[in-house]
């Protein structure tokens, strides 16, 4: 049986007062210590996840809140009533 190919995503977010920036969602079972993102001087945060493709739910955890992706207009509301956003691959 082949395996599917995995895709690349680079998830970015501009906050540069942030301590500490993950990533969660359907694509690491919405672990909440997320996925570690990397700082960049000019206050960028950024992680590259490989997903096989398909439509995936997300979040940022950042310095502990969770925060809907706020250069993204694609959301869907989960079965608790919180806005998600969604990146299809």
């Amino acid at each position: 049986m082949a395996r599917e190919k995995l895709l690349k995503a680079t998830f970015e977010l501009l906050a540069p007062d942030a301590k500490k920036v993950a990533l969660t969602g359907d694509f690491n079972s919405w672990d909440a210590n997320g996925i570690k993102m990397r700082k960049y001087k000019s206050g960028k945060w950024k992680a590259n996840v490989d997903c096989t493709p398909g439509r995936y739910e997300y979040k940022y955890i950042v310095d502990n809140e969770w925060w809907t992706d706020p250069n993204n207009t694609k959301s869907a509301v989960n079965s608790f009533g919180a806005v998600n956003s969604v990146i299809e691959l």
